[in-house]
């Protein structure tokens, strides 16, 4: 017979070291904080040893919760597995999307009839997040992350992408490639980032790399989201620099014109999911067609012509 500390003490650690936060494993589990302190301290006096090391309201695994929270996290994974062929039939054409309200919005949902026309009893559920959620918590099959990738995450990358500066076509000159001159009379367009990590590119970057008046400076206009930028450049407010990847429709319509000046280096789409021993079918799916859809666009090449 196992002897095993209490599950609920068990569950209360494993949830509290994934989050990092006992506020975060108490909204998962459906507890209070009070709770979830409680059953740590329990399982503390249980093994004679400390998990977390509290610091006011933060708190950090000790060398002993490091230890045994890799394993623990597993096995929670391989029950969970165990439950997953047992809805196997109910789950298998239901599968959880995660990426940024941006490119869900403007490159992943314009494509998504094809998939849907190809596998029509598939069902997709889109989450739209600036975060990076917990596949685990948040029921999700599988996220696209955007961002710096390592070497050994360069397998998972679908799509690359680059910065550049682009204007509706209604504020552009018609007669010539616009430069960032012609927009003197409004502000340049820029937004907060939700990932205050990155290192994105913005506009004193690009600017030092184009001939312009350094006399006068430019003004600019702040979004709080990605997305409400993005209207507005569409609107017409003022220029914007932006991912390519984005806005790529627009540019080849002729609605957004590429403002003469650089395309800065910009960051990765790759995909994570979590390990499993049965992957679901419509997951397989639709993994194949992103891929083969992320491909198609980058044979076409992103256009980034000025005209």
């Amino acid at each position: 017979m196992r002897k095993l500390p209490p599950l609920n003490s068990i569950r209360a650690f494993e949830a509290a070291a994934r989050h990092q936060s006992f506020t975060a494993a108490a909204a998962e589990l459906s507890v209070t904080i009070t709770a979830v302190s409680h059953q740590i301290r329990q399982l503390e006096a249980r093994i004679g040893r400390k998990l977390f090391d509290r610091t006011g309201g933060a708190v950090t695994l000790t060398q002993v919760g490091k230890t045994i929270y890799p394993i623990l996290r597993d096995g929670f994974d391989q029950i969970a597995q165990a439950f997953e062929v047992v809805n196997a039939a109910a789950n298998e054409k239901s599968i959880r999307i995660s990426t940024s309200r941006a490119f869900a919005e403007r490159w992943l949902m314009p494509r998504l009839s094809k998939f849907n026309a190809i596998h029509p009893d598939i069902t997709v559920h889109i989450h739209g997040s600036e975060k990076a959620v917990d596949l685990r918590a948040e029921d999700i099959d599988l996220a696209i992350r955007y961002g710096p990738v390592d070497t050994n995450q360069q397998d998972a990358v679908i799509l690359e992408d680059c910065y550049i500066a682009v204007a509706d076509r209604g504020i552009c000159p018609a007669d010539r490639i616009p430069t960032i001159e012609d927009f003197r009379k409004h502000p340049l367009l820029a937004y907060k980032w939700g990932n205050r990590a990155l290192n994105a590119p913005d506009w004193a970057a690009w600017l030092a790399l184009v001939e312009h008046d350094q006399t006068v400076d430019f003004r600019i206009s702040w979004y709080s989201e990605e997305m409400l930028a993005l209207h507005a450049a569409e609107c017409g407010l003022g220029p914007l620099m932006c991912s390519n990847v984005l806005i790529d429709e627009e540019l080849r319509s002729g609605r957004l014109r590429k403002i003469e000046g650089p395309s800065l280096p910009g960051f990765s789409y790759r995909l994570v999911e979590i390990a499993s021993l049965r992957p679901k079918e419509g997951l397989r799916l639709f993994t194949k067609w992103l891929r083969e859809e992320a491909l198609l666009f980058r044979d076409r090449g992103p256009d980034v012509r000025s005209s």
